[in-house]
């Protein structure tokens, strides 16, 4: 991640062809980018305001841009399944993110979503992001240090249980994407504050209805919703105005439920 000004070795850059196919890459002094259509030099786009066109050595034009974060999570290298832009933003809506807070992330994965959690709850906030496995928090700390050039302070990576860690915490928001996260309800229950949000990411109907049961059966968590977002693109030409043949359908549900104090 970078600021306006020119493009700098070692950021991030993203080049469009004519056709919008998109290619991400990492500046670097004397590096060259290799295409169907020739090469292009990093050196000809160091030094330079985004948003410029450059011809490569076999005649192709790319428009030469630094990534959102939306682009650079679905070019990023991967590891695990990352969550999608457009799951993102219903994320953070949803479960009420905002500056200052402290969020809980399990698991980490290949790290898109920590990201964004970051951007959502600011400098002053801070995300705890737990992984089980070591190579995925490997390739995670990676992908995160690659977009913001260091693991920020108001970070914390860790490799263990969730569950372990929300008894240490008690986070106001709880944000999972595990494959089991109704293992998590029973100390979630116990330890998360009331008002507190909790949201799972999953891609399954059984994996909903599991969650869903295990959030009532606790006595914990009420006004609780799912759903899922779908994303389609228009093309628009002249008079011609349509929507694309292609679209990002369902990737997952989300399910959300709010700490309610326990009867006395």
């Amino acid at each position: 991640m970078a600021g306006p000004g020119p493009l700098a070795s070692g950021e991030n850059a993203l080049l469009i062809d004519l056709k919008g196919r998109r290619y991400l890459i990492r500046l670097q002094n004397g590096g060259q980018f290799h295409y169907h259509q020739g090469f292009v030099s990093h050196d000809e786009m160091i030094g330079k305001e985004e948003g410029f066109r450059l011809q490569s050595s076999g005649g192709g034009s790319l428009l030469v841009l630094r990534p959102r974060l939306a682009d650079f999570v679905l070019k990023m290298p991967r590891g695990a399944t990352v969550v999608y832009p457009k799951d993102m933003g219903p994320i953070a809506v949803y479960a009420d993110l905002g500056p200052g807070m402290t969020v809980l992330e399990a698991g980490t994965g290949s790290g898109a979503l920590t990201l964004a959690l970051l951007r959502f709850v600011g400098p002053s906030g801070r995300v705890i992001s737990v992984e089980r496995r070591d190579d995925h928090a490997g390739h995670a700390r990676k992908i995160i240090e690659r977009w913001m050039g260091e693991v920020p302070a108001n970070l914390d990576l860790r490799i263990g249980e969730v569950e372990d860690v929300i008894a240490e915490v008690a986070p106001e928001r709880i944000i999972l994407d595990l494959p089991e996260p109704w293992h998590s309800i029973k100390v979630a229950a116990e330890y998360q504050p009331g008002g507190g949000v909790l949201c799972s990411y999953l891609p399954t109907v059984p994996q909903i209805q599991t969650l869903t049961d295990a959030m009532r059966e606790s006595g914990a968590y009420q006004e609780i919703e799912i759903f899922e977002t779908l994303f389609r693109t228009w093309t628009v030409e002249g008079r011609s105005v349509r929507p694309d043949h292609r679209m990002v359908g369902h990737t997952g549900f989300l399910v959300i439920g709010r700490k309610v104090q326990a009867k006395s």
